[in-house]
């Protein structure tokens, strides 16, 4: 029987690790902003982009695991638990500037289109190198002894 989440064979490195990185997170981003569309049917918008930042980071932790980062020879669980604490990182630099723009820059410029979207859209795009680094470093590194 085949594991669950099978990982690729040969493991991407350097730029195309990052551009596959970048490729999966824009998908995770999509889902992200989908869902917080539909959670703001439901919850204030502040509210919906923490919700809708689960739904984009479950899909960018199996997306990554699969086709991006190397077997840490930790469990799923482990992996997950730290890709999370990565993303808490993340969705603080999402959430300061999402709610940053919609609710304090786009009012003074007179932004109107779609304001909570696109400050949505920015705000997901901010952290991409950091946490690249830090699910590359800490969430998928390697457990000692499993070089």
């Amino acid at each position: 029987m085949k594991p669950m989440l099978q990982r690729w064979s040969d493991t991407p490195t350097g730029v195309v690790q990052f551009v596959i990185f970048t490729a999966a997170g824009g998908i995770a981003a999509a889902v992200n902003i989908l869902s917080r569309i539909l959670f703001d049917l439901a919850m204030p918008y502040e509210l919906s982009i923490i919700a809708a930042y689960g739904c984009g980071m479950t899909t960018a932790y199996l997306l990554n695991r699969t086709f991006v980062f190397a077997a840490s020879g930790r469990s799923v669980h482990s992996e997950y638990v730290r890709f999370a604490l990565v993303n808490l990182l993340a969705v603080a630099q999402v959430w300061i500037v999402s709610v940053g723009l919609a609710r304090y820059v786009f009012p003074v410029v007179a932004f109107s289109w779609h304001p909570e979207t696109v400050a949505h859209v920015i705000g997901v795009f901010v952290p991409v190198l950091s946490s690249y680094l830090g699910h590359k470093h800490f969430s998928f590194a390697s457990r000692p002894g499993n070089q």
